[in-house]
């Protein structure tokens, strides 16, 4: 008789479970989706990345067959909404939108914000480059980027800007901005993009840096005046407004990325089916033009490719951080 020694039975054994894990793992992938998904947006109603949401959560859902549920978790300049998909289970039901504020921004400033953004998710992909744009309160003393600059250096303090949150990418690109230029601007941060331009608006706040979806209903009604925009050219909607790179300031020239990621270790099939279903969601007429009317580029680029656009930005502001030795107030 032959025995069969414990270690052969053990390792024997654990290669039939992790085969009965694989071929799970597989069975949910090829079932993907079978409810409903949550696609947690990090900030407040209004602002440009639930806009660029809503824009595509419909049309991903009736590429999937199921409902994308938008959910607005606000608070932390985007850590309490990212965090949340950082701990959610790793079958794909809860997404998130990406922001330069969630993946970048805000983790350069704060240490303790919880996650690291490129080891603690799964990129699914970029869904648009949006524009962003310095805009004021029109009863700011300047209507054009020479004038306001004029303003601000003979002022230093007077004046005060709005941002989505500390950390977003409002503050630390108006940082950027300080940082090159010489200015000095008091830093008023919200809970969101939405609260920042209705007090911006409103006159409480001097100006704004913000992304231009969220932005551009305000500058066509003449509630707010651009000055001056990060994009590649011109827009087509603000022809006059110069860019970043026109006027000396070409690092600042750094579009927002708005995309879709989920939790660390969603399985590859998960993520190939996002990304397949959302390439053919900004297909359709209705979403390709609402997101192209807020000034957006449509960028939806797979995996790999956003993922290193999250460790570049991520890059870029810790550095700016360390130059402006920025901290959480």
């Amino acid at each position: 008789m032959k025995f069969v020694s414990c270690r052969a039975i053990i390792t024997g054994a654990i290669t039939i479970l992790l085969i009965g894990i694989s071929l799970s793992h597989v069975a949910q992938a090829q079932n993907f989706p079978n409810r409903p998904i949550r696609l947690i947006v990090p900030f407040a109603p209004g602002g440009s990345t639930d806009i660029i949401a809503r824009s595509v959560g419909d049309a991903l859902g009736r590429q999937l067959g199921q409902p994308v549920i938008v959910e607005n978790k606000a608070g932390g300049g985007g850590s309490v909404g990212a965090l949340e998909v950082m701990r959610a289970p790793k079958d794909g039901y809860t997404i998130g939108m990406a922001t330069v504020s969630t993946t970048a921004a805000n983790p350069a400033i704060n240490p303790k914000i919880g996650y690291d953004p490129i080891t603690d998710f799964t990129a699914i992909s970029n869904i648009a480059a949006t524009p962003n744009i310095i805009a004021v309160n029109p009863s700011f003393p300047a209507k054009d980027f020479k004038t306001f600059m004029e303003v601000l250096k003979a002022n230093p303090g007077k004046y005060s800007y709005s941002s989505s949150g500390t950390g977003g990418i409002g503050h630390l690109q108006t940082e950027l901005f300080k940082s090159l230029t010489g200015v000095f601007i008091v830093h008023i941060p919200y809970r969101g993009a939405g609260p920042a331009l209705a007090d911006t608006v409103g006159g409480q706040v001097s100006m704004i840096f913000d992304n231009l979806p969220s932005s551009l209903p305000f500058i066509k009604d003449g509630k707010l005046v651009p000055i001056v925009v990060a994009a590649p050219k011109r827009l087509a909607q603000l022809p006059n407004v110069p860019t970043f790179t026109e006027v000396g300031l070409a690092p600042v020239n750094r579009m927002a990325y708005y995309g879709l990621l989920g939790p660390a270790g969603m399985p590859k099939e998960i993520v190939d089916k996002y990304y397949a279903a959302l390439q053919k969601a900004v297909t359709e007429p209705a979403v390709k033009k609402r997101i192209e009317d807020t000034g957006s580029l449509i960028n939806v680029n797979g995996p790999e490719a956003f993922t290193k656009e999250i460790k570049a930005e991520f890059t870029v502001y810790k550095e700016v951080v360390a130059k402006q030795k920025l901290q959480l107030d």
